[in-house]
């Protein structure tokens, strides 16, 4: 079993960059896929990147590719989601989770969440 707990959102000016992380608890992180995922008011909650057990594969939503990188240090137990050229439309509660098989887009495959954090980004 794994703990999950994200820090980094808060209130920045489009354009602007943030940097999440997310900590987790246990000896058996780096048996995890990881994956951030984020959720608006009103709206469904939504992949926004994923990465496998070593780090070299990674996958990303298409409203995000080319400015969010996620990336993970399995000697930190923590993986990492670098948000640059934020936009408003980035803004949402961000939840980074934990899973076995890498199907990185598909929410039924992380048994493991965080409480979220939440990410504003003002025009």
């Amino acid at each position: 079993q794994v703990q999950l707990v994200e820090s980094g959102g808060g209130l920045v000016q489009a354009g602007g960059s943030l940097r999440l992380s997310c900590a987790a608890t246990g000896r058996t992180f780096r048996t995890y896929v990881m994956g951030w995922f984020r959720q608006a008011p009103g709206k469904e909650r939504e992949f926004v990147a994923g990465i496998n057990r070593s780090g070299d594969s990674t996958s990303y939503a298409d409203s995000v590719k080319g400015r969010f990188t996620i990336s993970r240090d399995n000697a930190k137990n923590t993986v990492y989601l670098q948000m640059n050229n934020l936009k408003p439309e980035d803004t949402a509660v961000y939840y980074c989770a934990a899973g076995i098989r890498m199907v990185p887009f598909d929410m039924r495959e992380y048994q493991y969440w965080g409480q979220g954090t939440q990410v504003t980004v003002s025009s």
